[in-house]
């Protein structure tokens, strides 16, 4: 199965400004991510899509190929994720190369353990499903089970159930996306006109530490997380 790894990182960037390219314990923070796609063995190319020269530039020196910049329609705060994977499939595609799957790999999920990408698509490829996502657990006391929903002056169970499951042990496990990991088929993407199929497989991913940067907040929290792992570490 041919894969396409497609990092997508734009320059503009409100929560934190020039986040993809700004240092994260001294690198930039794309750079976490092309690091965990360059050594994947399962990823048939990989490849960012950015609208900044400054981006592009940064990503060719880690090692990242960028063979076109990203047009400005496509890369702004309200464009969908949909609308950049078929620019990258079309530019290929017009070059008679053809993928199977992509796999979307934000640079704002930097943390990844190793060979979790691998791993992914081993999942991927043997589910023959039409969508894999890395998720977390849902910690028990957000279980579906355990949300309620408003309905005019009362709550019900946002799940639908009659009565509540009064126990944690018989809480089924639920999770939640984490951003590191999407796969998708290409024709799923091109044809469906969506990033989610019929059948939804996943991976666990590792649970040390997860973030996805979206404000400074998020950032200082990555900052301490990098600062206590290298002050374990010495």
């Amino acid at each position: 199965m041919k894969i396409l790894g497609v990092i997508p990182a734009r320059g503009g960037s409100k929560g934190v400004p020039r986040k993809n390219i700004k240092l994260l314990g001294g690198k930039p923070l794309l750079q976490y991510t092309a690091e965990s796609a360059l050594e994947s063995t399962l990823l048939s190319k990989i490849v960012l899509s950015t609208d900044s020269e400054e981006i592009s530039n940064i990503g060719k020196r880690i090692g990242i190929e960028v063979p076109f910049i990203r047009p400005e329609n496509l890369a702004l705060d309200t464009t969908p994720t949909l609308d950049v994977l078929k620019h990258a499939i079309l530019f290929y595609e017009k070059q008679e190369e053809y993928f199977d799957a992509i796999c979307i790999l934000q640079p704002t999920t930097p943390f990844r353990k190793k060979n979790s990408i691998d791993l992914a698509i081993q999942e991927f490829v043997n589910t023959k499903a039409d969508t894999l996502i890395s998720v977390l657990e849902v910690p028990h006391q957000y279980n579906p089970h355990w949300v309620f929903e408003k309905k005019e002056a009362f709550l019900k169970i946002a799940t639908g159930d009659e009565t509540i499951i009064s126990r944690r042990q018989e809480l089924p496990k639920s999770f939640y996306r984490d951003g590191a990991i999407y796969i998708i088929k290409r024709d799923q993407i091109m044809n469906n006109n969506s990033l989610f199929g019929k059948s939804i497989a996943y991976v666990e991913s590792a649970t040390y530490f997860s973030v996805n940067i979206d404000t400074l907040e998020d950032w200082e929290k990555a900052e301490n997380w990098l600062l206590k792992k290298d002050s374990s570490n010495d």
